[in-house]
């Protein structure tokens, strides 16, 4: 359970800061709900220039790699919830880095999936004892 707790801790973050960069990295581009078809194209075309997002795309990409390995080993109805743990680093991160906005009722939210990952982490350790 460590290997898996430590890979998916890695692939959630890769994955967190990937979602941020990329983000951060449209944002600055402009948005695309404004634009023409020739507007989007110019976008989509600047887009694979960009470091944020070309890096962003990179760290998703290790992400999926990431996630894969664990599902060569994991179950799946372990692994994925771990996976919530995403919701915790991007408020902190959307908040501190992006200036967004996040509400307390969306942290609360946000603990409810923490507490949830909790038993479902310590039910598969509970799951794998007894079938020893």
């Amino acid at each position: 359970m460590l290997k898996t707790i430590v890979l998916m801790l890695m692939a959630v973050t890769a994955g967190t800061v990937g979602d941020l960069l990329l983000a951060k990295g449209m944002k600055e581009l402009g948005d695309l709900s404004t634009m023409n078809l020739r507007g989007i194209m110019e976008v989509a075309l600047r887009a694979m220039t960009e470091w944020k997002i070309v890096v962003g795309t990179a760290m998703l990409a290790l992400f999926f790699f990431l996630w894969l390995a664990v599902l060569s080993w994991e179950d799946l109805s372990v692994a994925l919830p771990l996976q919530a743990l995403n919701y915790v680093l991007v408020a902190l991160l959307a908040k501190y880095l992006l200036h967004e906005q996040v509400s307390p009722l969306r942290w609360a939210g946000i603990i409810l999936v923490c507490i949830g990952v909790m038993l479902i982490t310590k039910s598969s350790t509970a799951d794998k004892k007894e079938t020893a």
